[in-house]
């Protein structure tokens, strides 16, 4: 509240007071009618654009989150088939694996059965036409039981790590003799 006296305009509060103008603005006087009639056609055409934006907006928005709708399931969809045919092709791998090791397994016992002594034989006698040999065959040679093994003609010397002290203490005695 501002408190003014009529013999000073001292003012109590902290917000400054309003200055009125001394004068008003003078209007350019115009025909009342021709200025109603400008005015309302422009509103007018304005409060029927307003109205169009008003009415197209809810209809773009949800034309627009049904587009954003569509969008989100149509990524669902495709992410769902891509983890689908990893899948599937995961699955076909583990069964030409097991077909393969099922395989495999089939050939190691093939070979540890050809590897069998008495199907080595059948299959020289039958298909290389090979025999046992008889004992008119068989040629025995006696060998000495000597060592053919020489020894080292040469001594090999190893020479140990000696400290500085010893070494010196050998020299001294080397010398000495």
């Amino acid at each position: 509240m501002a408190y003014q006296s009529n013999s000073s305009r001292y003012q109590y509060e902290t917000s400054p007071r309003k200055i009125q103008p001394e004068y008003e603005k003078i209007k350019k006087k115009q025909n009342p009618y021709v200025q109603k009639k400008q005015t309302t056609t422009k509103n007018v055409r304005k409060k029927q654009a307003v109205k169009t934006k008003i009415k197209m907006k809810p209809k773009v928005k949800i034309a627009l989150y049904i587009a954003i709708g569509f969008a989100i399931l149509f990524g669902i969809s495709y992410r769902n088939s891509l983890i689908t045919e990893n899948f599937n092709q995961k699955e076909s791998l583990k069964k030409e694996l097991s077909s393969i090791q099922k395989e495999n397994e089939q050939l190691k016992v093939n070979i540890e059965s050809s590897l069998n002594l008495n199907n080595v034989e059948q299959q020289a006698k039958n298909l290389l036409g090979m025999q046992k040999l008889e004992n008119k065959q068989k040629v025995y040679i006696n060998l000495p039981k000597k060592d053919y093994i020489e020894p080292a003609a040469e001594e090999v010397e190893v020479e140990e790590k000696l400290s500085i002290w010893q070494k010196i203490w050998k020299g001294l005695t080397e010398s000495i003799r």
